[in-house]
C-alpha cells in the first residue's frame, strides 16, 4: 500500500508493475498476478453506441430542421422528463461512468463473487439488473409507450446496451471468480477417470495432477515422521538423571519408539500394454523416493533393470523419457524379468521391505514365474499389486493376476489417479 500510494493510480501500467514487484515472490507468482491484474480491471463498459447512432441517424434524415429547432429538439430529449425512476434516468442521460459504477454497486448487492458455474449466469445478471431497479424501469417503460413512443424507443435501446454489459460483467466475475472452482471441477474429473483411456490433449493436465498427488504425499508424510522422530519425554529417566541438581530438568531423557527402517521395493511395468499408465507410475514412484528414505526402484518390459539413481537425480520427465527409452513400449515378460529380480536383486528384500508391483500381470501366455514371486513374498514384510486393469479382466486372456494374487498380501486395482493415491498413501502410512 505504501508502494501504491508512491506512484498512484492515474497511469495502470505503473500501477500493476508496483504491485508485481511488491506483491509476487516467484515468477509464477507474477504471471497469476498480472493475468489477475488485467482481469479485474477490464471492465466491461455500457454500450450505448446503437442510441447514439440512432440519434445521428435521425438528425442526418432532417435536413430541414432548422439549427435551432434541433438544438431545441436535442435539449428537450437530453433532459430526461420527471417522474421516471432513477435508472431511466440514468440511461437516457448516457452518462457511462456512472453506468459502470451502479452496475459495479448491484455486482455487489447480487454477491457476483459468489458466482461458481457457466451455468449461474443467467441468475446472476437477472440479479444485478433486479438490483438496479428493472421493476421500475419496466413500469417506465409502459407508461412511456403510451405517451412518448419516441422516448420510449430510446430507453428500450438503451436497456438492451445495459443488459449487454451486465452480461459482459457477468462473464468477466465468472473468469475472475470462478476459476479456482472450474480447475477443481477439472481435477475431480480427471481423478476418477481411467488413466489408461486419458485423451493425449489431457495427459499434461493429468500429470500435473499426479503432481500435486506426490506434493500432498510428501507434505502429509515427511513432516510427521520428522517430528516424531525425538519420541515423548520419559519423567523417570529425567528426574534420576537430574538428581544432582535437585530434580531440576536440565537434563531431558525421551522415550524412543523403536521403528524398523523402512523399505521399499517397486517394480515397475513399463511394456506397451500398460504404456498409457506407466508415465503416471513412475511420477509417483518418483515421489516415494522422497517420502520414504530407502527406496529402491526397478522398471521392466521382457527384462528388469534398476532405476532407483535414474529417479533420484533427475527431473520426473527426463526420467521416465530415459527409462521408456532404455526398457518401455516392449512385449510383457513378468516371468523373464521376475527371473532378472532373483537373480540380480533378491538380496535387497528383508523382512522390513515392503514389494510394490505395478502391473497389469499380462504375460503373453510365457512362463508367469509364480514361484518367485512366492519366494519374493516369503523374503518380504508385505507384498503389493496394483493393478491398473478393472477386476473383470482379472484372469481372463494371458492375464496371471488370479495365480500372483495368491503370494499377495495386499491386491488393488488402480485405474485412477485417485486409486493410486489412496494405495500409494496407504503403503506409506504404515510407516509413520
Amino acid at each position: 500500500m505504501r508502494a501504491v500510494s508512491q506512484v498512484g493510480f492515474s497511469d495502470r501500467t505503473v500501477l500493476r508493475d508496483a504491485l508485481l514487484l511488491t506483491l509476487a515472490k516467484s515468477q509464477d507468482e507474477k504471471l497469476a498476478l498480472g493475468d489477475c491484474f488485467d482481469l479485474f480491471f477490464s471492465q466491461p463498459e455500457p454500450r450505448q453506441d446503437q442510441t447514439e447512432a440512432n440519434s445521428e441517424e435521425n438528425a442526418s434524415q432532417d435536413p430541414d430542421q432548422s439549427p435551432s429547432s434541433g438544438s431545441a429538439s436535442e435539449a428537450d430529449e437530453g433532459q430526461p422528463p420527471e417522474g421516471l425512476g432513477p435508472l431511466a434516468q440514468m440511461l437516457l442521460s448516457q452518462d457511462r461512468n456512472t453506468i459502470a459504477a451502479a452496475i459495479a454497486n448491484a455486482s455487489g448487492a447480487a454477491s457476483l463473487s459468489d458466482i461458481r458455474y457457466s451455468t449461474q449466469r443467467g441468475i446472476f445478471s437477472s440479479r444485478i439488473l433486479d438490483a438496479m431497479g428493472l421493476q421500475r424501469l419496466r413500469d417506465d417503460l409502459d407508461a412511456l409507450t403510451a405517451t412518448n413512443p419516441a422516448l420510449a424507443e430510446r430507453l428500450r435501446a438503451a436497456l438492451d446496451a445495459l443488459r449487454e454489459a451486465v452480461r459482459d460483467t457477468v462473464s468477466q466475475g465468472l473468469a475472475l471468480y470462478a476459476r479456482e472452482e472450474a480447475e477443481n471441477l477439472r481435477n475431480e474429473i480427471l481423478r476418477n477417470a481411467p488413466l489408461a483411456r486419458i485423451e493425449r490433449r489431457q495427459v499434461a493436465e493429468m500429470r500435473a495432477l499426479i503432481r500435486q498427488i506426490a506434493r500432498r504425499l510428501r507434505e502429509r508424510y515427511s513432516k510427521p515422521r520428522k517430528r516424531q522422530r525425538r519420541g515423548h519425554l520419559d519423567v523417570r529417566r529425567t528426574l534420576r538423571r537430574n538428581a544432582a541438581w535437585g530434580g531440576v530438568p536440565f537434563l531431558t531423557a525421551w522415550k524412543r519408539k523403536h521403528r524398523d527402517r523402512p523399505k521399499i521395493v517397486a517394480l515397475c511395468d513399463v511394456s506397451g500394454s500398460v504404456a498409457q499408465v506407466s508415465d503416471f507410475f513412475l511420477l509417483l514412484i518418483h515421489s516415494l523416493h522422497e517420502v520414504v528414505d530407502d527406496v529402491r526402484s526397478f522398471a521392466f518390459s521382457s527384462h528388469m533393470i534398476e532405476v532407483s539413481e535414474i529417479l533420484e537425480k533427475k527431473s520426473p520427465e527426463e526420467a521416465m523419457a530415459e527409462i521408456m527409452s532404455k526398457v518401455g513400449f516392449g512385449s510383457s515378460d513378468f516371468g523373464s524379468s521376475l527371473v532378472d529380480f532373483e537373480k540380480d536383486f533378491m538380496s535387497t528384500l528383508t523382512p522390513q521391505t515392503t514389494v510394490i508391483v505395478l502391473g497389469d500381470a499380462r504375460s503373453n501366455n510365457l512362463d508367469p514365474r509364480a514361484d518367485i514371486l512366492r519366494r519374493i513374498s516369503e523374503r518380504s514384510k508385505r507384498l503389493v499389486w496394483l493393478n491398473p486393469e478393472g477386476r473383470l479382466a482379472w484372469g481372463f486372456g494371458d492375464s496371471e493376476m488370479p495365480r500372483y494374487a495368491t503370494f499377495c498380501t495386499v491386491v488393488r486395482q488402480c485405474a485412477t489417479a485417485q486409486q493410486l493415491e489412496r494405495a500409494v498413501s496407504d503403503i506409506v502410512a504404515t510407516y509413520q
